[in-house]
């Protein structure tokens, strides 16, 4: 296999804090999109309402998708996350199959074996990967060409929309609606077809079931085995306001004693909380974690009545990651839900010159 001695991002993270950017979904809602935006010519007959998957804009509007990317290359990110955080047979079954339950049946494996095997889902879930990965890789590198300095795609895998840890149906707690081999499966498709469209690293994030993330690096270390090259991997959890990761209902602790067979490049938290709310977890994984540390938070609570439907301005999410790197404790810092490219320019603006995290040996090490 070949495996290069040190990655450019790990070097980057030695030196001072990278910047990831902001939440797609979020900055789609400043463009006014639609309905039959989403639909184009292509999927203009879909049976079911189109407008929530993102994803597939990446084919009907890979002009706004690219859009999108810039304003947050421009904006100080170094790492551009692929629109695919949705992008499996699994997640696109939702808007293609007809659910079951609406029929008096219900979904389990068997259903979930016939969206796996699905030649249309296969092969919408390859071309969202491939073209979603492309158009990023096309933008960071022509913003990488205008500035002088490196730019990294990181393949967004998201968490699903079944649970390996937990039962749907409350009167049957062994009951799984999938297994595990048909997630790693899933997983598997997606990552192929991310690495075909010239990523640079993997981003497993999101995370509120971690045994759907251990299916997805099972998967990851399957198919770096069978392509004989390997990437950088980052994975990030969505933990509640107790700390615990969503459905797992892990301990920080725990959540990083269960992934770090992977060798992550970083590990760290999005989503779920504002960084206000985030501080004592991320403290708690600073401490634990043999790897980098990755921070991007939603911009605060969720709150209609705002323009980008949370809370936090860009001035307030700069000042919260301001003061999270000078406490020592992040490596990657950005956003994620109500985070628009405002916001990113903000925080890069507030962290720079502000040293990274520290990265014990080990930590070095395991970076090379």
């Amino acid at each position: 296999m070949s495996k290069a001695k040190k990655h450019p991002l790990a070097s980057v993270l030695e030196r001072r804090i990278a910047i990831i950017d902001g939440a797609t979904g979020t900055t789609i809602r400043a463009y006014g999109m639609t309905e039959a935006d989403i639909r184009g010519e292509r999927f203009k007959d879909a049976k079911k309402d189109l407008l929530n998957n993102g994803d597939l804009f990446s084919l009907t509007r890979p002009d706004v998708i690219g859009d999108i990317h810039r304003r947050f290359l421009e904006a100080g990110a170094d790492i551009v996350e692929t629109n695919t955080f949705g992008a499996t047979t699994i997640a696109q079954s939702e808007f293609f199959v007809d659910d079951p339950r609406e029929h008096g049946g219900r979904k389990n494996p068997e259903f979930y074996q016939g969206v796996i095997d699905d030649p249309f889902l296969k092969s919408l879930a390859r071309e969202i990967n491939e073209q979603s990965a492309r158009t990023a890789r096309a933008w960071a590198d022509r913003v990488a060409n205008e500035t002088g300095r490196q730019r990294f795609v990181a393949g967004s895998i998201g968490p699903l929309t079944v649970s390996l840890s937990n039962s749907p149906d409350a009167d049957d707690p062994g009951f799984r609606v999938v297994t595990f081999d048909q997630v790693r499966a899933a997983y598997a498709e997606q990552i192929q077809a991310l690495m075909a469209g010239g990523v640079d690293l993997m981003l497993v994030e999101t995370i509120f079931d971690t045994l759907n993330a251990k299916a997805a690096l099972v998967a990851m270390r399957e198919v770096f085995d069978a392509e004989g090259r390997e990437l950088p991997v980052v994975v990030s959890a969505a933990v509640g306001r107790g700390g615990e990761t969503m459905i797992s209902a892990q301990t920080i602790e725990a959540f990083w004693n269960a992934v770090k067979h992977a060798k992550p490049l970083a590990v760290g938290l999005n989503c779920s909380l504002g960084p206000d709310l985030m501080y004592p977890f991320l403290e708690e994984l600073s401490e634990k974690a043999k790897a980098a540390v990755s921070c991007y938070p939603n911009a605060g609570l969720p709150n209609p009545l705002s323009p980008t439907g949370f809370d936090f301005g860009p001035a307030d999410m700069a000042r919260y990651l301001s003061g999270f790197a000078r406490e020592g404790l992040i490596n990657i810092a950005g956003g994620c839900c109500g985070n628009t490219p405002e916001h990113i320019a903000a925080i890069a603006k507030a962290l720079e010159g502000v040293a990274p995290r520290k990265l014990p040996a080990d930590e070095k090490e395991q970076a090379a």
